[in-house]
């Protein structure tokens, strides 16, 4: 199939991305609550400085839902009464306590099918002052979609025997609605997992470095796991121009809007990021754009055949030299230079210096005697034009690789978020802040992230995970987004840690919060990773039990 390019996003708007990283530096609700009259008593609620819950009404609400889950109606309504006194309560606080978003990222697992866990889990959400909840969909190679219902090229999480119909998804959805939370859907976007890496239909969509290395077989770092959630041996990246990988995300996206959320976030829209040296992309062979879409697309953006036949050299050999460049000019003696996408040609640069030249020569000349004139029987040779600097050559060739790197996730990106945006669902991206950096002399983070060139239109959540043990490597990944988003771009930090206590070398999350508001008074929504840091046994219990 022949691919189209997408043509290099305004190469100076590229440049930002090259150039402008580098110059960027408890208390608890108090009510007086008996449950049988809960429907028809005012809130009497004093909030706290995040709107958490009082341990009086966890108590109860907890109790009352166990009370439930025996089915009886009376049991019920006072459950769901409670509910919508909650939901009410946080939504009043929330409106005049910052941050007035204030949202949690929850995984759910197949023993959260167990009668009235859905309920305890997102219970726990609101009880800590939450009012969005992004749940993890698409993750480590598999959906949160019903077996039974799952037209994807990905596995269902709940792939237990009798569950086939349970929708998971659609159950969490409508649950966190009735509790007054904005139900978010949390993708993996570039990293499809492991398990559509072994489909042996799927080879051609990997993505593919200069090694002829997929992400699966390059070395990965095995410590990443233990901090952010990672798993390196999941991480299959594809190439964002292969139009089956573009294909079979499409249909996962539409799948998960028949759920109705009423947000999608998007993550892992980059490439893997190295390990040691291998962190840094200093060469082409670095660059995941082997795979055959990506090499296809790449020659497409040559404009003449010097270009084609320099950029695939380029591609071959990594590097070009004077006889390449003697070598295309020989074999296409037509054309003045090698010229792609964003190349200004150097002929032409210099076209108005040599026009000047010519007219006074010829102005010159018309005021000579015929007499000095040279024989036109024996005209003077054309001297043989100089090549093409190889040097200017190959660094051009080099922004033309990483510019076209970064185009296919930015292209990537604008196709995953279409099927929400037509219909009128919010769409975020999670990005690293300091993952779109260049480094030292030509150098450029491996991940190759563009977030300050996504849609402005968009939510940017910057995971600002740094542990320093303090907040001095956190706040100023805050700072680099404000500055270099684009204008009008909402932002929303996602900060990593628990409540009330320093958590893998991070401090709290209410220490975090402060100091972000005062450096970054113009923020008003956050975002905390994860649940299940928060609730490391509970999270635990769900994801090892038996059904």
């Amino acid at each position: 199939m022949k691919i189209a390019p997408t043509r290099i996003a305004n190469f100076q708007h590229q440049r930002r991305f090259f150039s402008a990283v580098t110059a960027v530096l408890t208390s608890s609700f108090i009510s007086q609550l008996v449950w049988p009259f809960i429907g028809n008593q005012p809130a009497l609620a004093q909030t706290s400085a995040y709107c958490q819950l009082s341990q009086e009404q966890v108590n109860q609400k907890e109790d009352l839902r166990r009370a439930a889950l025996s089915g009886k109606p009376e049991s019920q309504q006072a459950y769901f009464a409670v509910l919508n006194k909650h939901a009410r309560e946080i939504a009043e606080c929330r409106q005049k306590t910052w941050p007035e978003t204030q949202a949690i990222w929850l995984r759910l697992y197949p023993c959260d099918v167990r009668p009235g866990e859905i309920d305890r889990v997102l219970d726990k959400v609101v009880n800590k002052g939450y009012n969005q909840v992004y749940i993890e969909v698409f993750y480590d190679g598999q959906v949160l979609l019903p077996a039974a219902d799952n037209p994807t090229a990905w596995p269902s999480v709940l792939r237990n025997r009798g569950y086939e119909k349970y929708d998971l998804l659609e159950k969490a959805i409508a649950k966190g609605k009735q509790r007054g939370l904005k139900v978010y859907a949390w993708l993996f976007t570039m990293n499809f997992g492991y398990t559509y890496s072994q489909r042996p239909d799927r080879q051609q969509t990997l993505a593919i470095n200069g090694k002829n290395q997929t992400t699966l077989t390059v070395v990965q770092d095995p410590g990443i796991n233990d901090d952010l959630g990672e798993v390196p041996g999941n991480q299959a990246f594809i190439d964002p121009y292969n139009p089956q990988a573009r294909q079979d995300y499409t249909l996962l996206v539409n799948q998960i809007i028949k759920r109705q959320p009423q947000g999608m976030l998007f993550d892992y829209i980059r490439y893997l990021r190295g390990v040691g040296p291998a962190s840094v992309a200093t060469k082409v062979q670095d660059l995941w754009i082997y795979g055959p879409a990506s090499q296809q697309v790449l020659l497409q953006r040559a404009t003449n055949q010097q270009g084609r036949d320099l950029i695939q050299r380029y591609l071959t050999k990594g590097f070009i030299n004077p006889n390449d460049v003697q070598a295309v000019v020989k074999q296409y003696p037509t054309e003045r230079e090698p010229l792609w996408q964003g190349r200004i040609s150097q002929a032409m640069s210099v076209a108005t210096t040599a026009s000047r030249s010519q007219n006074a020569a010829s102005r010159s000349a018309s005021t000579t005697p015929a007499a000095n004139k040279p024989n036109p029987a024996s005209p003077t040779p054309k001297p043989t034009p100089p090549l093409p600097d190889t040097g200017t050559l190959q660094k051009d060739l080099w922004k033309l690789s990483v510019a076209h790197a970064v185009q296919g996730i930015l292209d990537f990106l604008g196709i995953a978020i279409q099927p929400a945006q037509r219909m009128g669902i919010p769409v975020g991206a999670v990005f690293f802040p300091t993952a779109n950096q260049a480094i030292n002399q030509g150098g450029y983070d491996s991940r190759l992230q563009p977030w300050d060139t996504f849609p402005a239109a968009i939510e940017f959540h910057a995971m600002s995970y740094g542990n320093c043990g303090d907040v001095s490597c956190i706040v100023p990944q805050v700072q680099r987004t404000v500055s270099l988003a684009p204008a009008g771009a909402k932002i929303i930090p996602a900060i990593a840690g628990d409540w009330g206590k320093p958590l893998k070398n991070r401090p709290s999350l209410e220490i975090q919060m402060r100091a972000i508001r005062s450096a970054t008074p113009q923020i008003n929504a956050v975002s905390h990773f994860a649940f299940g840091w928060q609730e490391p046994e509970d999270e635990r219990a769900r994801q090892t039990c038996r059904l």
